[in-house]
């Protein structure tokens, strides 16, 4: 107990290490895994506070108020959903013990220390975040442009306009729905699989 009280006040409870595949199933995060979607962990960082579970899917962050604790709150951030960026890595100085692993995920910003033994592995989740983003941006710039090819034909037609065809509510439902796939499937990537698999050396 006082060991661990210790850690704490020093900060070296915050410091994590890096979880080996094997060991994935031992960790919290792995229970709330969608496996039934086919989610898995690829990388996962691992401290007496935290855990940074980065599946194919989501971002999943056991939050623990303090290493004495075993309060969890469990956050889950979406790929989909929450655009990656400003992805940074700050190496350790001389009288360091960690090194720091940076990244904002949906406007949410991490800062995670890890053992500086574990620099080589932190290279590796390094990349993928770096290749996730620009994945991203990518997705996004194509909803863009399907929403001003909407606008665009939607201003061809004013309401009341002489000469409309009839069948034009018909026409536009069938607009809709392929912006739709358009936005929510061909340009809205769910599963990063491939590039933790490219990057994620175990």
């Amino acid at each position: 107990m006082f060991k661990k009280l210790a850690s704490e006040a020093l900060g070296l409870s915050d410091i994590g290490t890096i979880i080996q595949p094997k060991d994935f199933g031992s960790v919290d995060a792995d229970d709330y895994l969608f496996h039934e979607d086919g989610e898995k962990i690829f990388f996962l960082i691992k401290s007496k506070k935290d855990e940074y579970g980065f599946t194919n899917l989501a971002l999943i962050h056991v939050d623990g108020d303090s290493a004495v604790s075993s309060k969890r709150t469990i956050r889950r951030h979406e790929y989909a959903d929450c655009a990656i960026g400003t992805v940074t890595i700050e190496t350790a100085g001389t009288v360091d013990m960690d090194v720091e692993l940076k990244f904002s995920i949906g406007g949410t910003a991490f800062s995670i220390d890890v053992r500086k033994q574990f620099l080589e592995q932190l290279k590796d989740v390094y990349k993928a975040l770096i290749a996730i983003s620009r994945l991203q941006a990518r997705d996004e710039t194509g909803r863009q442009n399907a929403l001003k090819v909407l606008g665009a034909m939607s201003s061809m037609y004013k309401i009341g306009q002489a000469g409309l065809p009839r069948d034009l509510p018909d026409q536009f439902n069938a607009l809709l729905d392929n912006l739709n796939q358009t936005v929510l499937d061909r340009h809205t990537r769910r599963d990063f699989g491939e590039v933790f698999s490219r990057y994620i050396h175990a």
